[in-house]
């Protein structure tokens, strides 16, 4: 009885799902004869290698796909490269990109995106915050006709509270200001088709925000929670200094709205001097002539000039980024690659 009512409700769902991609315009697809691409960026990272490799492979082992890994070492300062070159001569399906120097998580992914030669392609962390046993999930939605199969952080209580309420914050506000949608509490830890990377692929800018890049790409797109665990061993090379360079850079990438919010104050501040202006003039005629006190005077020529200094620095930040872009330097630089045909 028990079985007959599982196979009633497995059927109920196969019909849900079949109904929800008709009307979503999904086509699915064939895993057969497909192959996954796994892009990790790499910084310092030796302590975890052994952890990470023996999940991936047993998190792919059953799904029936080729599968290579490409492993981007981001100028690592241990034996992080020497480790993956070991791995890579023993495994044909570890290849390794090896960069100059340490050019940055995005330029880091960027390289490795442009490295897989897969169907399908899977950027990851090697810390293990996110968990390789989801890929499977990812690639049953992309059969169905998804393109794009995201992990969604449903749960970040490994992170401390400040970082947490400040992920928030930028998610909140960057949507707000930007006229581009990027899921709340999504990382780069995701599934793309072919065709997803070959679009990023047209994308050249230096200043690389890569979740909004995912997100602007568009195509058929749908998320899956997970619990978000700690690192594996180790501690984020991201601090709190970094990640704020990190939004202010998102930011600025999808949004001119800063330099417009320094428009609206400018605009607030001269109706604010014509009517000091008509204040004064009305005190003049009711009162006589008055000298303006000293400290009030201070106080509005230095907090005028703060609010200089601010729309300057936002207006910075966006020449900033021309400045970057006009130069057209490559975004990242190739040592040596191991394990490519």
């Amino acid at each position: 009885m028990l079985g007959t009512r599982r196979g009633a409700a497995r059927l109920s769902e196969q019909a849900t799902n079949q109904s929800v991609d008709q009307v979503a315009g999904l086509v699915a697809r064939s895993r057969a004869g497909k192959r996954l691409s796994i892009v990790a960026p790499m910084h310092d990272e030796a302590p975890v290698l052994d952890g990470f490799f023996a999940r991936i492979e047993a998190a792919t082992a059953d799904l029936g796909v080729d599968l290579e890994i490409v492993c981007v070492d981001d100028g690592s300062r241990d034996a992080t490269l020497a480790a993956l070159a070991l791995r890579a001569g023993r495994d044909a399906r570890v290849k390794v990109v090896a960069l100059a120097r340490n050019f940055g998580k995005e330029a880091a992914l960027t390289a490795g995106i442009d490295a897989a030669s897969g169907d399908m392609v899977v950027p990851i962390d090697a810390d293990l915050q996110d968990p390789p046993e989801l890929i499977a999930e990812f690639v049953r939605l992309w059969e169905r006709g998804y393109d794009v199969v995201y992990g969604a952080r449903a749960d970040r209580s490994s992170d401390t509270a400040l970082k947490r309420s400040s992920a928030r914050l930028f998610y909140n506000f960057f949507n707000r200001v930007s006229d581009l949608a990027i899921p709340e509490s999504a990382g780069d830890f995701r599934l793309m088709d072919r065709a997803v990377v070959e679009a990023l692929k047209l994308l050249p800018e230096r200043n690389r925000f890569m979740k909004g890049l995912f997100a602007w790409v568009g195509f058929r797109q749908i998320g899956v929670p997970y619990v978000r665990p700690r690192r594996l061993a180790g501690t984020s090379s991201f601090g709190y200094l970094r990640l704020l360079r990190f939004a202010t850079d998102g930011i600025t990438s999808f949004s001119t709205a800063p330099l417009r919010i320094w428009t609206g104050v400018g605009l607030a501040g001269a109706l604010l001097a014509v009517l000091a202006a008509l204040g004064l003039i009305v005190m003049v005629l009711v009162r006589g002539r008055q000298v303006p006190g000293y400290a009030s005077l201070m106080v509005v020529i230095l907090l005028g000039f703060a609010v200089q200094m601010i729309a300057f620095g936002v207006l910075g930040e966006y020449v900033g980024r021309l400045y970057q872009e006009v130069k057209g330097r490559p975004i990242y630089i190739v040592r040596a690659r191991l394990g490519f045909d």
